[in-house]
C-alpha cells in the first residue's frame, strides 16, 4: 500500500498531463461547436437562436460562434487560457440560462422561448450534461490556470 507522500507524488506528477488533457479537449468541443454556427446556421446558429428566444439572432449567434472559436483556441493552445476560458464560461452561463432553465422550470424563462423536451430536474439534468461538464472545466482552467504544457507557461518561462 503507498503511503500518502508517494500518493502525492503520484498526483502531483499526473496534474500537468490533466490539464493538459482538459484543455485540449474543452478547446476542440468550443471550435467545433462554434464553427458549426456557421456551417448549419438554420440548425446551430441564427436558426436556433430565433427558436430559443435569444435577442437579435443575427448579431448573437454569429459572435457567439467567434467567442467559442477565438476562446476555444485560446484555450487549446494554452495562450491567455485564463481569459479565455472566463469568456467560455460565461457562453455556458448564457446557454445553460437560456435552454436549460426553461426545462427545470416547464416554460419560457427571461424571454426565451419554452422547452420541448419534458420539463423537470431529470429531464434538465440529462440535457445540461455536456454544458455542465464544459462550464466546470472553465471554472477549472480559471482556478488552476493552462499547465506547463502552454504557450502562456513559455512566456512566463522566458
Amino acid at each position: 500500500m503507498m503511503d500518502r507522500s508517494s500518493t502525492l507524488r503520484v498526483t502531483e506528477s499526473w496534474a500537468p498531463s490533466a490539464t493538459l488533457f482538459i484543455r485540449l479537449a474543452m478547446g476542440f468541443v468550443f471550435i467545433t461547436e462554434g464553427i458549426q454556427k456557421f456551417l448549419y446556421p438554420d440548425a446551430l446558429g441564427v436558426g436556433r437562436f430565433i427558436k430559443i428566444g435569444i435577442p437579435a439572432p443575427e448579431m448573437t449567434a454569429p459572435f457567439v460562434g467567434v467567442v467559442e472559436i477565438v476562446g476555444g483556441t485560446l484555450v487549446l493552445v494554452g495562450l491567455a487560457t485564463r481569459f479565455g476560458a472566463v469568456a467560455l464560461l460565461i457562453d455556458m452561463i448564457v446557454a445553460i440560462t437560456a435552454t436549460k432553465v426553461p426545462i427545470l422550470i416547464g416554460s419560457g424563462f427571461w424571454g426565451f422561448a419554452a422547452p420541448s423536451a419534458k420539463p423537470g430536474f431529470w429531464s434538465m439534468a440529462h440535457e445540461a450534461r455536456l454544458d455542465i461538464s464544459m462550464l466546470l472545466g472553465c471554472a477549472f482552467l480559471i482556478a488552476a490556470g493552462p499547465g506547463t504544457a502552454s504557450l502562456d507557461h513559455r512566456r512566463r518561462s522566458a
